[in-house]
């Protein structure tokens, strides 16, 4: 995560792309969502969603485990060029989790989080409040999944 003095409203981080196979619904499915329509193709095929679902929370799960992974790559390429990479935050919650789309079986999201607001903490100056707006696109361009988080991002160091 870059310093919050270098982060400007509408940055956009593209996260990476994720497949919702069966076997992966299902895996996630059985340890935490275990309704019939994330377990069973003929209990999906049945229901309001005609086919395999994703869980919600498996879909919010891959962006977050993208993320990690966006910001474990920017680190790695920073300690590359002789840089520190700067430790991310914490995040105070998140608001408007919408699943607006099924993501059934064979669906690929491609995630993104974009920067909407910004401002210091004087609470704590050595932060400063960054919100985003977060999607889930699949391979048709619609949007399946969005939500509102914000974070504390690491003020620079003064020299």
């Amino acid at each position: 995560m870059p310093y919050f003095d270098d982060i400007k409203i509408g940055d956009r981080r593209e996260l990476g792309s994720f497949t919702f196979t069966p076997e992966n619904i299902k895996a996630f499915a059985t340890k935490f969502d275990p309704q019939p329509f994330h377990l069973d193709e003929e209990a999906g095929r049945k229901s309001v969603f005609g086919g395999l679902a994703a869980s919600g929370w498996h879909v919010a799960a891959v962006y977050m485990k993208l993320t990690v992974a966006s910001f474990q790559r920017e680190a790695a390429a920073l300690i590359a060029r002789g840089e520190k990479p700067v430790a991310s935050g914490p995040s105070p919650g998140f608001r408007e989790l919408k699943w607006i789309k099924p993501v059934l079986a064979g669906d690929t999201l491609t995630y993104a989080s974009e920067v909407t607001s910004m401002r210091p903490l004087e609470s704590r100056p050595q932060f400063g409040f960054v919100g985003f707006y977060n999607t889930g696109v699949n391979q048709r361009g619609e949007l399946a999944f969005s939500f509102m988080g914000s974070v504390f991002a690491p003020r620079r160091p003064a020299a």
